[in-house]
């Protein structure tokens, strides 16, 4: 059985702080480097996704997958990073992945109720 997955995310120039949060993993994280996205705030489609570490004031890290009880509820998709959270960009947006980057945006960590919105080929 895996291991449980702590998150929590430091308040920082990525996102917001989000206190630890402890969720039941069913499967082993893994790397994820794409997700299909609909949210409200930001165009529906493919984004890369990356990890955000604090190193260097605000770098990039690995991004894990991993599906998760949420309380105890349903199976829900767990897209998580590095102590500043998550960074997303629309798919081929260019550039490096950058805090001025504005086609970017920062999250904690998202959770997808449609295990087919993780793209992992």
């Amino acid at each position: 059985m895996p291991d449980s997955i702590w998150v929590e995310t430091e308040e920082n120039s990525n996102c917001e702080w989000m206190p630890l949060q402890v969720y039941e993993a069913h499967e082993t994280p893994r790397p994820v480097y794409y997700i299909r996205l609909e949210d409200p705030d930001h165009p529906f489609g493919i984004y890369e996704v990356s990890g955000w570490s604090s190193n260097g004031g605000g770098s990039p890290c690995p991004a894990l997958y991993a599906p998760v009880s949420d309380s105890g509820q349903a199976v829900v998709h767990l897209v998580y990073g590095g102590d500043w959270g998550i960074r997303l960009k629309p798919e081929n947006t260019p550039g490096e992945w950058s805090i001025d980057n504005h086609a970017q945006h920062g999250e904690p960590y998202l959770m997808l109720i449609d295990g087919s919105d993780i793209i992992l080929e």
